[in-house]
């Protein structure tokens, strides 16, 4: 077989078997009719001849089997979890990937998954390896390479042309389509991740608010602010913004002031926590000026007058905590709340009466990072007697799931952060006659649960539905420090900076009183 065959053959095998996603999304926008199999025939030649092309420009004696090889097995990979969660493999997504512990990805494996690596990709990387290759000279396959090149732009551009009008159709309106097109657009994808995130110089953190200060005031009392980040939290899922399933009991019997409006700043955990963060708003902030600018929890350590400490059930702080003091409570041994071996939120909570005793008169701000909902395996996120809402679904396969037991293990979760939150909110009054007390609860994101048949979260942000974008988000205030404000207005990640300097009323240039909640 000449390696021009072998690629048409692999390319063929993507087209069959690894684009079922694909052409799914291509008829809900083009019906199977007379008219609809055309355009799908069309877009599959097309595709074909790309994948063709694509593999010929980097083929040759040495990078031909090695690049089948890698692609197939990659592939089978995103193959499974578009088809399953019906998520896209953009650069977020594979950002998100990256940023994944053991732990989060133990929790997608499954039996599926294994079959889908064997058929679509193992087998056929055997298949591939195994095969015999006849190479000539130089010259002739340099020739070959050259012809199928050309003859594969040759039908790309008749293609183009034949049906221009539903080409300009496909590529302009229905952009979301090429999200989903494999292995061409997981390629892209990294090609765009690696332009954004290696740097060709070292990075230099740039310094923000080094002037910062907290001027001195009558009221000596010092602030004493719990900042829980969310996650995976929907607004529409709790009991406080109208949800029919009592979601938030303990919760309601507190004086919470909800945040039904709140939009969040992406749809991962990788991108929405630096950026919640950050000094940028959504529209500027990128991954480059998140790992290269200050973030809010510097600025307000430059004042030298507030304690700062990240403690962390989830992945990580996104880089967020580097220069704050961090703890890491997905480890046993220091979280010793960790049933069924999973570490629990409510884990974060020992020993921190202790921490603020020891801060005794100082300001202190306390992030915690919650694990929250974190999906696909939802029931593993709260104890037995959180188990409310029946019957829930327990096992990461939620296409195999009916979407009322995927929303009741999903609720049953809330139902335990919940329970968390309110635990916060009684170790911030046990404080009230020491501090002026405060919390923030706002999530990073929020998720899909099968409406539409999309599942989990991450879609890119302009074709995310609702359900990925409006989070969950409240306050809550000591009797001492009881604010007043429009709490039914549209906010955002965007205002959570500005309101942190707000309650520790930080003089800072970056501050900006429009965008503080409370103000």
């Amino acid at each position: 077989m000449t390696q021009i065959r072998l690629i048409v053959t692999v390319a063929l095998f993507f087209l069959l078997f690894d684009n079922y996603s694909f052409y799914e999304n291509v008829l809900k926008v083009y019906p199977l009719n007379e008219t609809g199999i055309f355009h799908l025939v069309s877009v599959a030649l097309l595709l074909f001849t790309f994948t063709i092309f694509l593999f010929t420009l980097f083929s040759s004696k040495y990078t031909t089997k090695p690049l089948l090889i890698m692609t197939l097995l990659v592939s089978s990979f995103t193959t499974y979890f578009m088809s399953s969660y019906h998520v896209v493999i953009d650069s977020t997504m594979i950002r998100n990937t990256l940023q994944t512990d053991m732990h989060e990805s133990l929790d997608l494996l499954s039996v599926k998954l294994f079959l889908y690596i064997l058929f679509l990709g193992l087998l056929p990387s055997i298949w591939v390896y195994r095969k015999n290759i006849e190479y000539l000279s130089l010259k002739v396959e340099l020739f070959r390479k050259v012809k199928t090149l050309f003859l594969t732009l040759l039908v790309m551009v008749l293609l183009l042309l034949g049906s221009s009008k539903f080409f300009t159709s496909f590529f302009r309106e229905h952009i979301p389509l090429r999200y989903h097109t494999n292995p061409t657009f997981w390629i892209y994808s990294i090609g765009e991740y690696i332009a954004s995130t290696v740097q060709t110089e070292t990075i230099v953190v740039k310094s923000m608010g080094l002037n910062a200060t907290i001027p001195p005031s009558t009221d000596t009392t010092p602030n004493l602010v719990i900042m829980v980040v969310g996650e995976a939290s929907r607004a529409d899922h709790f009991s406080l913004n109208g949800y029919e399933k009592e979601t938030n009991p303990l919760l309601k019997k507190e004086h919470i002031i909800n945040l039904p409006n709140v939009s969040s700043c992406g749809t991962s955990t990788a991108h929405s926590v630096p950026c919640m963060f950050s000094f940028f708003d959504r529209d500027d902030f990128n991954y480059k000026k998140g790992i290269s600018y200050e973030n809010v929890l510097d600025v307000i350590h430059h004042t030298k007058k507030v304690e700062i400490l990240w403690r962390d059930n989830n992945s990580d702080s996104k880089g967020v905590a580097l220069r704050v003091p961090y703890a890491d409570y997905k480890q046993p041994s220091i979280n010793s709340y960790c049933p069924e071996g999973e570490c629990r939120d409510k884990g974060m909570l020992i020993g921190l009466q202790e921490y603020i005793n020891k801060k005794e008169g100082k300001n202190i701000l306390i992030v915690l990072h919650q694990m929250g909902n974190h999906g696909p395996s939802y029931y593993k996120r709260y104890t037995k007697e959180f188990e409310k809402f029946t019957p829930v679904c327990k096992t990461n396969q939620l296409e195999e799931c009916t979407q009322e037991s995927i929303s009741n293990a999903y609720d049953n979760a809330i139902l335990y952060s919940d329970y968390f939150l309110s635990e916060v909110i009684q170790l911030l009054k046990e404080n009230e006659n020491n501090h002026k007390t405060s919390m923030i609860y706002m999530s990073d994101h929020g998720e899909s649960l099968g409406e539409h048949g999309l599942y989990l979260h991450g879609l890119p942000y302009f074709m995310a539905p609702e359900a990925q974008t409006h989070i969950g988000a409240f306050m809550w205030f000591g009797k001492s420090n009881q604010r007043d404000f429009n709490s039914q207005k549209a906010y955002s990640h965007d205002n959570l900076v500005h309101t942190l300097l707000g309650l520790f009323n930080v003089k800072t240039k970056l501050y900006k009183e429009e965008l503080d909640i409370l103000r």
